[in-house]
């Protein structure tokens, strides 16, 4: 017997607001649902008569607001940015103080805390929610990172704790086996409270940053086994299915395992060899890269990701300079097996460096906007539900249990040995990479990282004096404590004469 009023409501009713709608629905909640387009809603409720919470049609903002128990929970599931605005707009003057409005879009951060501050001004809570996991996810356990009021966010936790995907308590693995009417029973919940304002989405739009970054990794280790070795996709496939079972085990790992093992059903060649080579993007794994320029944080593998996007969108000029402009003629002529070990150290190494620069960009704006992140916290419920769950992300909660305030991954004992143990083979492959013309910008620059940030003198110090002679920007000395800043008298440079 439907309630006389929802536990929770829902406004946007694509494939992804559908999906929250019907997992929150399966955990026992009764939530009311509306839509710009009310035809979307009516089949909507038609389709789903018997979750076990109820799903209850509204045809108005209005109805839709009066549906709702007090204080009202509602979730915002449009497209981000105007179009939240306009929805948010529309709520205020119906709603009553202490109301909750949820964003779970991909928000700019900034924007989050705008709204957050606009409506707390107004006597109403607003929670930005980070929800990863795509379709899927939503449907049967995403990761979720709310943002926003302490007190709203325990109001909400409830259902959020109910609809997220779950763990295992003791190895950190994701829960399987959800399905419609039937969630996943017991396990620990891929959801916490992140921080104030727009701290749920900017952890969010990092973890969106760090997904370019795995995705571009593992396309990096599938050019070097294709390019070096010749390996067909199949024999990929195996490959990466090995890999899934140990440290590198992970959802991206293993789908892209599938997806090299799958046929084209049309010309029955491998899948991956006619879908053609231009990648889009949203616009997060921007997002990141120009956020950690902002905050002066090196995150050069995320944006390395990023730009091979980019190069990768320009085909018809890429065709035309293959024409034109060539390569090295050597080939790879070691042993197969060795080289493919070799790969799989440089992915599992450069994938650390990405991580550590992740975190490093979060830990700083935890300073630019006075949050207080809790780091393994947010390395545990990446662990289930989102894109880049993976083993790898318990070894990130160990690190912050063993020390909550690492300056960098790298620095752990475990992340430390591990590198220690597998650059030889990161550099090796690197090195053969360069030799034959095969790119791998993630895996150079995090190499590249790697080597600054052990490095106690780089030549900057070159770079300053350049820059006090043209400019008078002044240097600091070794000699002397750090703060204070001198100048050189320069002389003006000698110019050659230049034969007419």
């Amino acid at each position: 017997m439907a309630k006389t009023h929802s536990d929770i409501g829902l406004i946007g009713l694509a494939v992804m607001g559908q999906n929250l709608a019907l997992n929150i629905a399966d955990h026992g909640f009764q939530i009311s649902v509306f839509n710009r387009t009310t035809e979307k809603t009516d089949k909507f409720v038609a389709e789903n008569p018997n979750t076990p919470g109820g799903v209850v049609g509204t045809r108005t903002p209005e109805e839709f607001v009066q549906s709702l128990a007090k204080p009202r929970r509602m979730v915002i599931l449009v497209k981000a940015g105007k179009a939240t605005d306009a929805v948010i707009d529309s709520l205020v003057p119906l709603l009553e103080p202490n109301d909750i409005i949820v964003d779970g879009g991909n928000a700019l951060w900034t924007d989050t805390i705008r709204r957050e501050k606009t409506l707390r001004e107004k006597g109403l809570r607003f929670i930005g929610s980070g929800v990863s996991g795509g379709e899927e996810g939503a449907r049967f356990g995403p990761a979720l990172m709310p943002g926003g009021d302490p007190a709203a966010y325990k109001e909400l936790e409830p259902v959020w704790n109910a609809i997220a995907a779950k763990v295992d308590a003791t190895t950190g693995r994701p829960l399987t086996g959800g399905a419609p009417g039937k969630p996943i029973q017991g396990g620990v919940p891929c959801a916490t409270y992140i921080g104030e304002n727009g701290a749920g989405h900017y952890v969010k739009m990092v973890h969106n940053g760090i997904e370019y970054g795995d995705m571009q990794m593992i396309c990096e280790a599938y050019a070097l086994m294709k390019g070096l070795l010749g390996l067909k996709p199949a024999e990929m496939g195996a490959i990466f299915s090995e890999w899934n079972q140990g440290m590198l085990g992970s959802f991206l790992i293993e789908i892209t395992a599938d997806i090299l093992k799958q046929k084209d059903p049309s010309t029955k060649k491998p899948f991956v060899d006619i879908v053609l080579d231009t990648a889009g993007q949203k616009g997060t794994g921007k997002w990141t890269s120009v956020n950690a320029l902002d905050m002066g944080v090196p995150a050069p593998t995320v944006a390395e990701s990023v730009f091979a996007r980019c190069i990768s969108a320009i085909k018809e000029e890429r065709v035309a300079a293959s024409k034109i402009l060539k390569g090295p003629s050597k080939k790879y002529k070691g042993s197969k097996k060795a080289l493919v070990a070799a790969i799989h150290d440089a992915l599992y190494c450069s994938k650390i460096c990405s991580y550590a620069q992740g975190f490093q960009l979060m830990r700083e704006a935890q300073k630019e906007y006075k949050w207080k992140l809790n780091f393994g916290e947010i390395a545990q419920i990446w662990r289930g539900g989102c894109i880049i769950r993976a083993v790898f992300l318990q070894k990130i909660t160990e690190a912050y249990g063993r020390n909550p305030e690492l300056a960098n991954l790298l620095l752990d004992p475990y992340f430390n040995k591990t590198v220690k143990k597998a650059q030889e083979n990161w550099r090796k492959v690197v090195a053969v990479a360069v030799e034959c013309g095969v790119p791998i910008p993630t895996f150079s620059s995090a190499l590249a990282y790697y080597d600054s940030y052990r490095s106690a003198r780089l030549p900057a110090n070159l770079l300053q004096s350049q820059r006090d002679y043209f400019g008078a920007h002044t240097y600091e000395r070794t000699d002397k404590p750090r703060g204070k800043f001198f100048h050189l008298d320069w002389p003006e440079p000698t110019r050659p004469e230049i034969a007419m």
